[in-house]
């Protein structure tokens, strides 16, 4: 049996300290390296002939392996060292992303991005059972925010680095630099996952719920459809940015470089102080459950809102839209993780986490192509932002009807 009242970490606060920076800087290069793709398609679409829908595939073709396998790497975090799950799922990240530079055709553009799925797949359930673990609940917010700014410079740095580097040297260079420089985060890790490694040592490992326990729970549920529904919109910003400021609106490929990273700068930034910001609201006395919940409730409310603007609005209210959208996107994203790994506890967040962010991640499947077709059948961009908006405003229901209360999971009777 599972004991409540091993849910609350009880670790040193020094180990914190030091795993959190790391971990949200391997999620910054685990976004650089994801988003290439995106970054390089205006030059890849046109010299290797793809078109819409192939563009679609490969970028949803990361997410066919990153799905499934987010499930294993959460059971692994909780069976071995998280830390060496995700110290091996960089390594083979970071070979993929280096071999795309020199690809000549779909079908290895193909196999490349099935492997940087698999890679990448240990980046959120490690990362967030190691944060259940060594991070309190109502600090949760904080590390979080983060995470999230590494979520939003990831992208802004790949978008505006790699399309001036894109611009000025061709795309296979992108890939190669990217891949090549993600490596050296393993040298500082490697000294985290020492002092890791010997506060486990000292401790009794404590019992975990079993994965079919974790999957029947209703709150994991509520926390999938939301999460989803907000990744739709992430991942269809994501992936089809680069390409939509290029093509739809005429933009330069410098132009877009410097437009997309400025939408995630604005994204880190809102997350950095939203975990800031919750994390005080709940210090000082209000709910977890309140504070968390509303914050991700209005972001998926202004979120939609900017989308339909996009879609309706010429080039100057589209752009504001999709600045304001990265405002929305940073005021959730924080709260979408502290949720989860605060109704999980630390004996359970790798299992859950792993489950959440796979069921949330087959956004990452279905927006690419979504997007796609439609602009393969319409020829332009509107119809896919208003399809986005109506999903982000589904995942309303999950924060708020499904999850009951945002508090941490007693799995002896749960």
């Amino acid at each position: 049996m599972i004991s409540a009242t091993t849910a609350r970490p009880t670790q040193s606060d020094s180990i914190g300290t030091v795993l959190v920076p790391l971990l949200a800087l391997v999620i910054f290069i685990n976004y650089v390296d994801r988003g290439s793709l995106a970054i390089t398609t205006p030059l890849v679409k046109d010299q290797l002939q793809f078109s819409g829908t192939e563009i679609g595939i490969l970028l949803s073709a990361f997410f066919w392996t990153y799905v499934p396998a987010q499930i294993l790497s959460g059971w692994l975090s909780e069976r071995i060292s998280p830390c060496q799950v995700l110290a091996l799922g960089l390594t083979l990240w970071s070979v993929a992303t280096i071999s795309m530079g020199f690809v000549n055709g779909f079908a290895g553009f193909l196999l490349l991005r099935l492997l940087l799925g698999i890679g990448e797949s240990a980046a959120f359930p490690c990362s967030s059972k190691l944060l259940a673990s060594y991070v309190p609940p109502e600090q949760l917010g904080k590390a979080n925010g983060l995470i999230s700014a590494g979520m939003g410079l990831g992208p802004a740095f790949g978008t505006m680095i790699g399309g001036l580097v894109l611009a000025q040297f061709g795309w296979r260079p992108v890939y190669v630099l990217f891949g090549a420089a993600s490596l050296f985060w393993l040298l500082p890790w490697r000294h985290a996952s020492q002092l890791v490694a010997a506060q486990l040592a000292s401790q009794p490992k404590p019992g975990s719920p079993p994965l079919a326990q974790v999957a029947r729970n209703r709150n994991l549920w509520g926390a999938v459809l939301g999460h989803f529904c907000m990744n739709y919109a992430f991942y269809f910003i994501l992936s089809w940015l680069p390409l939509y400021l290029v093509k739809a609106r005429g933009l330069s490929i410098e132009h877009m470089a410097k437009t997309g990273g400025v939408v995630f700068l604005v994204f880190a930034a809102s997350g950095f102080f939203t975990g800031r910001i919750t994390d005080r609201l709940i210090q000082s006395g209000h709910s977890i459950n309140v504070v968390r919940k509303t914050f991700v409730v209005c972001a998926h409310g202004l979120i939609a809102l900017c989308l339909v603007l996009t879609g309706l609005g010429d080039l100057p209210v589209a752009l504001a839209s999709l600045l304001v959208a990265g405002v929305a996107l940073g005021l959730g994203m924080p709260n979408v993780y502290a949720i989860g790994q605060t109704l999980a506890g630390p004996n359970a967040a790798g299992k859950w986490m792993g489950i959440q962010n796979a069921m949330a991640n087959c956004a990452g499947i279905v927006a690419p192509v979504v997007t796609g077709t439609i602009i393969d059948r319409t020829g332009n961009y509107d119809y896919a932002f208003y399809i986005a908006a109506l999903v982000v405003l589904a995942g309303m229901l999950g924060w708020g009807g499904v999850v009951r209360k945002v508090q941490v999971t007693d799995w002896q009777v749960a």
